[in-house]
């Protein structure tokens, strides 16, 4: 197996950056980390609905990806925090008009998908 067997070919751009933000929590974990970095268990308070591991699991996917950093401290008892990396905060701005979108049409697409699924 080599690389090109692990790594999906994208099309274009929007592929790769889907590919990385796909999962229903990337995106709430980007736009926790954009205020500062954060311990994961402050993580997992303010990312509503995510468990332990599958905030762990995102996470590392993150890391992996190159958008977030862990920091371990050696303390006793020991500390991690989370941060943006300079990849991770590009790709918060590239997001911010996407949520400014969803914003204004939240409430007009509640009512849509409310309709279509009685």
């Amino acid at each position: 197996m080599n690389a090109d067997d692990i790594v999906p070919p994208y099309e274009c751009g929007l592929d790769a950056a889907v590919d990385v933000i796909g999962g229903k929590w990337k995106v709430s974990i980007l736009w926790a980390l954009a205020e500062r970095p954060r311990r994961p268990g402050e993580l997992r308070r303010g990312v509503k609905g995510i468990s332990e591991k599958m905030l762990i699991q995102q996470l590392r996917q993150m890391e992996g990806d190159g958008l977030v950093t862990r920091t371990a401290y050696p303390e006793i008892p020991p500390r991690v925090e989370y941060s943006l990396t300079p990849l991770g905060l590009s790709l918060n701005a590239a997001l911010a008009p996407l949520g400014e979108w969803g914003e204004e049409h939240m409430d007009l697409i509640a009512g849509r998908r409310r309709t279509t699924a009685a």
